[in-house]
Parts: structure tokens; C-alpha cells; sequence
């Protein structure tokens, strides 16, 4: 018997919590949608470095880049950079995300800052609570740490 044809049955047996165990000692496991996960994953790498080599740009209303931006012209400039393509405003990229919890955050996805319903600011998520965003006018581009309990997680598919 080939170990293709013994997964399924090794898989019965160990139950599959076991999958992972398996796949280290040298079978095949063909996960739903993990490669679509793993390409969404390279690109919010990507967007995020790119919004991080934006450090210092100035902010300004309605701008996409590549010198200036506001909030939601970073995200569509970084994700669009990476391959990936975002609607222009906050509320229409929060839309066209699918949403996570805050526990389930991965860096790269996007943090919308909410009032109520409505999406108001959009940066994206850095890890340990931080985020990369155009901020106001007046300021640029910087990393600052998340500061409200006031956001919502999206992953760009």
C-alpha cells in the first residue's frame, strides 16, 4: 500500500488533530483553502512593507501616493503595490474584507477605527498592537500603537 492510500485511513485513526503530525513524518495533506490563505498571507506581507517604506510621507486629503496619502489612499497604494486590488474609502475597503476578530489578527490585515457603523479610518496592522497609517493632515505616514478598543479586522482576499 502506498502512503497516498494510507493517509486517509492513518487520518481515521489518529483523528485530525493529527494532521499536522502527519504531514511531518511524511504524508500528503491537502487542506481546504490553505493555499488561497497562504497567497493572501504573502501579499498582506507585502502591503505592510510597503506602507512601512512610505515612513514620513505627508498626509494629505484624497491623496493615493506615492509621495502623499490619506488613510485609505496607504492601503489601496500598498495593497495594489502588492498585487492586490482595494475600493478608494475605509467603509468601501471594510466591506470587501473578510472580517476577523481581534484575536485573530494576523500583521498585514486591516484595522478600521468605527464610530457606531460607521468606518471612519483605516490603517494596516503591524503586530503588537500597532499600526501604519496616514493619520491627519498635518502629519505622515508613521507606526503608532492601536488606540481604541473601537476597531474592526479585515483580511484583503
Amino acid at each position: 500500500m502506498s502512503a497516498l492510500n494510507r493517509v486517509p485511513s492513518l487520518m481515521a485513526r489518529a483523528g485530525t488533530a493529527s494532521v499536522l503530525t502527519l504531514a511531518a513524518v511524511g504524508g500528503s495533506v491537502v487542506v481546504p483553502g490553505a493555499a488561497a490563505e497562504a497567497a493572501a498571507a504573502g501579499h498582506a506581507t507585502k502591503a505592510l512593507k510597503i506602507a512601512a517604506s512610505k515612513k514620513g510621507s505627508p498626509y494629505r486629503w484624497g491623496a493615493t501616493g506615492p509621495h502623499r496619502f490619506d488613510c485609505s489612499g496607504l492601503t489601496l497604494y500598498s495593497f495594489k503595490k502588492a498585487g492586490k486590488k482595494l475600493p478608494r474609502t475605509a467603509a468601501q475597503q471594510y466591506n470587501k474584507t473578510r472580517h476577523v476578530s481581534a484575536k485573530n489578527r494576523k500583521a498585514g490585515d486591516l484595522v478600521f477605527f468605527h464610530s457606531g457603523r460607521s468606518v471612519y479610518h483605516v490603517g494596516i496592522y503591524a503586530g503588537k498592537g500597532r499600526l501604519w497609517h496616514a493619520p491627519k493632515t498635518g502629519d505622515v505616514v508613521r507606526l503608532q500603537k492601536i488606540w481604541t478598543s473601537s476597531v474592526w479586522y479585515g483580511r484583503v482576499k
